[in-house]
């Protein structure tokens, strides 16, 4: 069908209900009147032979064959007979089927027409016939006339014309018309209220906003990132978009299922009974955090069910993550614009006093720190991002006293690309930042990073010159909120790293350096899915 041209819903009900009806109605109607047709003319024809086995039977009839003149006394009851029965003719005639009674008065010593007496008059059967006599076509009952000798004088023919039992099948059929109307006229107001109730249940939309109502709703809830998922009245299931099916590790199908059974710590079933929505609801879900939308379903003023929605809160803490590690390789570029300076106002002060091998020393002892530094940097470590976050730290370490080495034996390749940048700056920035913390209170201020990708890992290694960490305090490192340190907002930045860490597949181990400090190690499979 075009698009132009659409039929309504209500239209189509309507059209095909009232078709059908039509249909069976006729069809019904047609196989009634066939069956009403053939019982009238069974019926006319009973009547018929009834009353042409009573007419042969009757003493009068049989005795008046011995007289003379048979035909004064056999038509005057003929006639009588006649009438009362309603047919249209009853002839009696002899055994040569000349005429002793008729209608017409003057046919009376003719033959009998339409030739079929001959079963009654030879064989002494009873039957009906059909067959065209002077009067017309008729259904015809005959009756042989036995005399008291058993013996075959006569025969008794009583008759409808068959227009006339069609007028009589006519008169009925307006009936059974009337009735097939009546029946239409009842289908096409119940096809007109099923369409209206239909169109009740549709919000009085038709089946091309249903369906494109549906593809997009279909489109929409494949397409959104946030989990949503929808429940009745009774708590089961009705959707669930692909976004929630992954973040509730749910690969059957959910649909009727009780939400309890799907999404076990929910509180929708609280808003169900409630009927208030709750917003932005922070959760632990399969140890993500994610923020959670729920609000009720109402009609008719009535709580019919309950929609959340959730969004990963990994995606917006690794968004803040990241502007955090851009702000401090702001910071970081302004130190190490800061120290250069310093330098350099160290340098010209130095040759404006005429210390020119003081000034020469300090250049040629800092041209060669950076030259080993870049030399690793840039030769060893081929990955921008790793580049980029080393170079911040340098700076950063600089500006700290802090002796921040990269160790000579490390080598890496570009990072493969399933590993999200922004993870990586998380973890390498969170495990660097927190050994520049350990060493700023030791007299040894050193912290070294290796980083190798032999085999089937990427391995970063962190180790400072710090206090180290007691034994009594693993077990809680990696918890969120806890941390050795004073001040809010703390406790957060190794949780970061080890959930993002196990999101990669990885492992991240701590244990004591040479120093008596801590080594951070993590472990990072190459390819996505790996296992470590």
């Amino acid at each position: 069908m075009s698009k132009g041209f659409r039929v309504s819903l209500q239209t189509k009900i309507l059209g095909l209900v009232f078709i059908i009806i039509v249909s069976v109605t006729i069809l019904l109607a047609g196989i009634f009147a066939y069956w009403q047709k053939e019982e009238t003319e069974e019926k006319m024809g009973q009547l018929a032979l009834q009353a042409a086995t009573t007419v042969s039977f009757m003493p009068t009839i049989k005795e008046a064959f011995e007289r003379e003149n048979p035909s004064k006394i056999i038509q005057p009851i003929a006639l009588h007979i006649q009438e009362e029965v309603g047919a249209e003719f009853v002839v009696v005639g002899n055994n040569n089927s000349i005429r002793y009674a008729h209608p017409d008065s003057w046919k009376i010593g003719k033959r009998m027409v339409g030739g079929d007496n001959e079963k009654a008059l030879k064989g002494g059967e009873y039957y009906i016939s059909k067959a065209k006599g002077s009067l017309g076509p008729s259904l015809r009952g005959k009756a042989p006339i036995f005399n008291d000798d058993g013996e075959i004088i006569g025969i008794v023919s009583v008759g409808f014309l068959i227009e006339d039992i069609n007028s009589a099948f006519v008169s009925k059929l307006a009936d059974i018309a009337g009735v097939a109307v009546a029946v239409m006229m009842l289908g096409a107001l119940g096809s007109f209220m099923l369409a209206r109730s239909i169109q009740k249940d549709t919000l009085g939309l038709e089946p091309f906003e249903i369906s494109s109502l549906y593809r997009d709703r279909e489109a929409i809830l494949s397409s959104v990132k946030e989990g949503i998922i929808s429940i009745d009245q009774n708590g089961l299931v009705t959707m669930m978009n692909p976004s929630a099916m992954t973040m509730l590790d749910i690969e059957f199908d959910t649909k009727g299922k009780s939400v309890e059974e799907v999404f076990p710590n929910t509180h929708m079933l609280r808003v169900l009974e409630s009927g208030l929505p709750e917003s932005d609801q922070e959760m632990t879900l399969n140890k993500r955090v994610v923020i959670v939308n729920r609000k009720p379903i109402f009609e008719d003023g009535e709580v019919v069910g309950v929609v959340a929605s959730f969004r990963d809160k990994t995606e917006v803490r690794e968004m803040v993550n990241a502007l955090s590690e851009v702000k401090r390789y702001s910071e970081d570029l302004r130190a190490q614009t800061h120290e250069y300076t310093n330098k350099m106002y160290v340098i010209l002060g130095l040759l404006q006093l005429g210390n020119y091998d003081e000034a020469t020393e300090m250049i040629q002892s800092e041209f060669e720190t950076s030259q080993d530094q870049n030399r690793i940097l840039f030769d060893q470590i081929k990955d921008d991002t790793v580049q980029a976050i080393l170079l911040g730290k340098i700076s950063k370490a600089s500006e700290q006293k802090i002796n921040f080495t990269i160790d000579e034996e490390s080598f890496l390749d570009v990072i493969p690309a399933h590993i999200n940048r922004s993870k990586l700056v998380t973890i390498l920035g969170n495990i660097i930042d927190n050994a520049f913390e350990a060493v700023m209170d030791q007299e040894e201020k050193k912290v070294t990073f290796f980083a190798t990708d032999v085999g089937r890992e990427i391995v970063f290694e962190v180790s400072d010159t710090g206090p180290g960490i007691r034994e009594s305090m693993m077990p809680y490192l990696f918890m969120r909120g806890f941390s050795t340190k004073e001040g809010d907002q703390r406790g957060f930045g190794l949780s970061n790293v080890d959930d993002i860490v196990s999101e990669l597949g990885g492992s991240l181990e701590v244990g004591k350096s040479e120093s008596g400090g801590t080594v951070f190690s993590i472990f990072i499979p190459k390819e996505k899915g790996g296992s470590s």
